[in-house]
């Protein structure tokens, strides 16, 4: 106990602090419970329906959960930003986190899929417009994070002969995602969207420059820092992020959307069966792990067949050399 007092008295002398006076604070303060430590009254009272239908609540419980699922991607991608690359533990630890969250989420989305009656689903949705998940800034921070702009331009503006950060954002996929599916003009949700991120989304493109996940990938394997392990890592992220979570969401709105006389918008009022399949918009975070016939195939059933065969291989192997070394 002497020892740990006298480790004590030297971590607050450091900061110009008395460690008696913290020590009497302790007699004054209250046990620390489980609802006081994650707000759990307040977690409790985030949900505000804006109608009287019971499935509306699990429409936003929902949301609510997966931006949490976000924040935890975005502390992973901050610390390997952080990483000196120099040890490979760290970083597997980190980016099996990452796909080991949006391998839950995706997962998870049979709750938006089979959790909510169809036909309440579709008269509450219009009671939120112009509300939508295209909103979600957490996911364009994740995705910036994660690589570089040029590998989130648009399909038809891939060819634009820049590196200038602000030009390059101008032309992201996303910018062209949310047009009136009629008019081909900005909607309000994007408008919207655009008016409170724009400028922030902006910064953190020049800021994540050089930092992005896929930079860092980039500058080690001129290095040749990069074992098989890790570069099956970085694949399995990419296709977990780029197909599968985009993918359910395809799904989902197909479910919900579709109908035999067509197909109706989101709430956006975007044309979601262009959007939203990962084939069409061919988003890699790191192009170089990919050869140009799986870049054609991206996204499609029998891409998605072979790579997780070849996944459960790889992995199955790794074990067995682990056994018997």
């Amino acid at each position: 106990m002497q020892d740990k007092l006298e480790a004590l008295r030297r971590k607050y002398s450091l900061l110009g602090q008395d460690l008696e006076t913290y020590l009497e604070g302790l007699l004054y303060s209250r046990s620390l419970t489980y609802w006081d430590y994650i707000e759990l009254d307040t977690l409790l009272t985030l949900q505000k329906p804006r109608t009287d239908f019971p499935d509306e609540q699990i429409f936003i419980v929902y949301h609510q959960i997966t931006e949490l699922y976000f924040k935890l991607v975005k502390i992973e991608l901050e610390l390997l930003a952080q990483e000196s690359w120099q040890e490979e533990r760290p970083l597997l630890k980190r980016l099996r986190r990452i796909e080991s969250y949006f391998r839950h989420l995706t997962h998870s989305f049979e709750i938006m899929l089979y959790g909510m009656d169809s036909e309440h689903f579709l008269r509450f949705r219009t009671a939120l417009l112009p509300a939508s998940g295209f909103q979600s800034v957490q996911f364009r921070e994740i995705e910036l994070m994660s690589t570089g702009l040029r590998q989130l331009l648009a399909p038809h503006r891939r060819d634009v002969h820049t590196e200038d950060v602000n030009e390059l954002y101008a032309n992201i996929y996303w910018k062209f995602g949310n047009l009136d599916a009629r008019t081909g003009e900005k909607t309000l949700t994007l408008k919207l969207f655009e008016r409170k991120y724009d400028e922030h989304l902006r910064k953190m493109a020049w800021e994540w420059k050089d930092r992005n996940l896929n930079a860092r990938l980039e500058a080690a394997l001129a290095k040749g820092q990069v074992s098989e392990a890790l570069l099956q890592l970085f694949r399995e992220v990419d296709v977990q992020i780029n197909i599968h979570w985009r993918l359910v969401h395809l799904r989902t709105a197909a479910h919900y959307l579709k109908r035999d006389e067509g197909a109706l918008p989101s709430t956006g009022g975007t044309n979601w069966q262009r959007y939203l399949p990962p084939y069409y918009q061919g988003i890699q975070f790191f192009p170089s792990l990919w050869s140009q016939e799986e870049k054609q195939d991206w996204g499609k059933a029998g891409f998605l067949e072979r790579f997780e065969k070849e996944v459960e291989a790889y992995w199955r192997s790794a074990r067995s050399k682990s056994a018997t070394a």
